[in-house]
């Protein structure tokens, strides 16, 4: 708690623009800033502008909200801006500083920006932003058997579950998760592999399983990221060094910045895959007292 407080006011002014802290200054004479990454921004904004082409071009076809409706395009909003906001805002900047909120910014991206990405169902809009001669030949070449063998292979729901859990244990290797913040190159991967194993384990939640079973996956994560944020927690020493270097700049020691970041996966995570395992098993409850009626109507038998 006591390291928290002492968190309260560095995660105040990152709500403030980066001209504040130009005039005001800091102790350390850093500047907080957008990261414009070409290799980050750039895709993010041809997605953007990808989705939102084909979406117009849907609607000037089929008419106002039809085939996308208002609901996906919100989400799809939603989770572009949750994940440019991690990417690219002083959060980011700040995380190669910070383990506590390089921890935020990494659950924003998995927890928050991919299952709205995924709830978005963007592939139509995507192929509608195509010129209409290649829609066909794309759309065949998806359907071809090896990729859409390999697709239903890695997209089931226990591989999902398990290559986005070995991707978050896996970077969360010492060496590793301090390579990141020492090496641009391995950071970009490391945020690439979360995305994708993220929207991956998402998708295959919300589209391939039965709400009960989506409902077991999601406590399954959320039991092994616990596990993790608690090592984090109660590990009685610094466990990476490179991540947590620059701590004492900020008020918080690298062991309490440490203790920080596990807390960070440990509940606030845990909530977010507590809320959707509870809205999966709402939905298979619903989903069964609809067949139990069906069952019971006169005449079922």
């Amino acid at each position: 708690m006591r390291a928290l407080t002492r968190l309260l006011p560095t995660l105040l002014l990152l709500s403030l623009p980066a001209s504040a802290w130009a005039h005001g200054g800091h102790d350390h004479g850093e500047v907080p800033r957008w990261t414009f990454d070409p290799w980050v921004s750039g895709p993010l904004l041809a997605s953007l502008l990808l989705y939102l082409g084909g979406t117009l071009r849907l609607w000037r076809h089929a008419g106002f909200g039809r085939g996308i409706g208002l609901a996906r395009l919100a989400a799809y909003l939603a989770g572009w801006l949750s994940l440019a906001g991690a990417l690219l805002s002083p959060l980011h900047w700040f995380g190669e500083r910070l383990f506590t909120l390089h921890m935020v910014e990494h659950e924003i991206v998995m927890a928050v920006a991919a299952p709205l990405l995924v709830l978005a169902r963007p592939g139509g809009a995507f192929a509608w932003a195509l010129p209409a001669r290649l829609r066909r030949p794309v759309w065949r070449a998806g359907r071809a058997w090896p990729l859409r063998h390999a697709w239903l292979l890695l997209s089931a729901p226990l591989a999902a579950t398990v290559l986005h859990g070995l991707a978050i244990w896996v970077w969360h290797v010492p060496v590793l998760f301090d390579a990141t913040v020492q090496h641009v190159g391995v950071h970009r991967l490391q945020h690439l592999s979360f995305l994708l194993s993220a929207l991956l384990f998402w998708w295959a939640l919300l589209r391939r399983c039965q709400p009960g079973e989506a409902a077991i996956h999601t406590v399954l994560t959320m039991m092994h990221t616990g596990l993790l944020g608690t090592i984090m927690t109660f590990a009685p020493r610094v466990l990476y060094s490179a991540q947590t270097a620059r701590s004492g700049l900020w008020g918080l020691t690298p062991l309490e910045d440490q203790q920080l970041a596990g807390l960070i996966m440990w509940v606030p995570a845990g909530t977010v895959y507590a809320g959707a395992a509870l809205a999966f098993l709402a939905l298979w409850i619903r989903r069964s007292g609809r067949a139990w009626r069906a069952g019971d109507a006169p005449g079922a038998l």
